[in-house]
């Protein structure tokens, strides 16, 4: 990358994300990265939805400064007959002359400025993170349990719904139902 490139990334230096990462990391019991891929993937679609939903925008949280940079790749092909997408791709010749030694499979990064998150954005922004947060957790919980089948496990009574019970496991929350209970057994909340 060329120096003038360098001077004009968008490298914005956030500690206070790392905190967020680390605070919601350990709060829902998944790991870091996991929360910093999710808060990548909605700075890219906010990317995405100022510089155009067609681009190949890329997001990277730095994991020790918690700078953010993004970026629009444009793959190389090697001619103007392979060009299928003229957005995402250019041919060996322009890409040459841009920067002079590409091969066919590379990527043009170029550097794009910081984005302002509009309550619009930024809103969506909270969604996706929401999501891949959700998603994280839901596998983290599964990965606990799906080798406990059959496995007696002790919990605390939370509430009753329509005869089924619904038990609280300390980092889970298990449904017992009203047909695999035993006949005339009565649950209250705190058994």
């Amino acid at each position: 990358m060329n120096n003038t490139a360098m001077n004009t990334e968008a490298l914005h230096a956030r500690p206070e994300l790392l905190q967020v990462a680390e605070t919601v990391a350990r709060d829902k019991g998944i790991q870091r990265d996991e929360v910093l891929e999710a808060m990548e993937q909605a700075i890219q679609k906010a990317g995405r939805s100022k510089y155009g939903q067609e681009h190949d925008i890329r997001a990277h949280i730095d994991r020790s400064s918690g700078a953010i940079s993004l970026a629009r790749y444009t793959e190389v092909v090697s001619a103007r007959e392979e060009i299928e997408n003229e957005i995402i791709q250019i041919d060996l010749e322009s890409a040459r002359n841009k920067k002079g030694d590409v091969v066919p499979g590379d990527f043009l990064v170029d550097p794009l400025p910081p984005i302002d998150f509009g309550r619009i954005a930024a809103q969506t922004a909270k969604q996706v993170i929401v999501q891949k947060v959700r998603e994280a957790e839901r596998t983290r919980q599964y990965d606990e349990y799906k080798d406990r089948i059959g496995e007696v496990v002790n919990g605390l009574v939370k509430r009753i719904e329509y005869g089924n019970v619904i038990v609280d496991l300390g980092r889970a929350e298990a449904l017992l139902r009203r047909d695999e209970c035993i006949p005339r057994e009565h649950f209250n909340n705190g058994d």
